[in-house]
C-alpha cells in the first residue's frame, strides 16, 4: 500500500540527486494507477521528479515536465514498453506526453500530464 496513492509511495518519485523534491502531480498518479490496474503488475518508477540542476546534469530536456512534478518514466513487470505506450495512447489519444524508449535499460515509457498531446520514440 502506498502513502500517496493505492500503489505508490512519494519516495518512488523523489529526485535522484537527494534534494528532497518529491511533489508529484495528482493527475500523473491517477494515470499510473490506471496502468497498474489494467496490467495488474507492479510498476517501477525509473525517474520521477527532477530538480532543474539534476535534470540538466543528466541531459534532460529544457522545461522538462519532470521538473514540474508532472512526469514519470517507468516500467511495468512482465509488460513491454510498447504494450504500455499503446494502452496509454488508446486511452488518451488527444492528451498528455508519451515517450517510448524500447532500448534504454530494457525499455521504459515516459508519461507526463501536460495539457497538449505529444508523442515520441527514443
Amino acid at each position: 500500500m502506498g502513502d500517496i496513492s493505492p500503489h505508490f509511495n512519494r519516495s518512488e518519485f523523489a529526485c535522484q540527486c537527494g534534494c528532497d523534491f518529491d511533489t508529484v502531480d495528482v493527475e500523473t498518479l491517477r494515470v499510473l494507477e490506471q496502468v497498474r490496474q489494467h496490467f495488474m503488475q507492479p510498476i517501477t518508477i525509473t525517474s520521477g521528479c527532477r530538480c532543474e540542476e539534476h535534470n540538466k546534469r543528466i541531459g534532460g530536456a529544457s522545461g522538462s515536465q519532470h521538473t514540474k512534478g508532472r512526469a514519470a518514466d517507468f516500467k511495468v513487470k512482465a509488460t513491454t514498453p510498447k504494450e504500455i505506450y499503446d494502452f496509454l495512447d488508446l486511452l488518451y489519444p488527444d492528451a498528455y506526453g508519451l515517450g517510448l524508449y524500447e532500448r534504454v535499460g530494457g525499455g521504459r515509457v515516459h508519461l507526463d500530464t501536460r495539457k497538449i498531446k505529444a508523442r515520441w520514440e527514443g
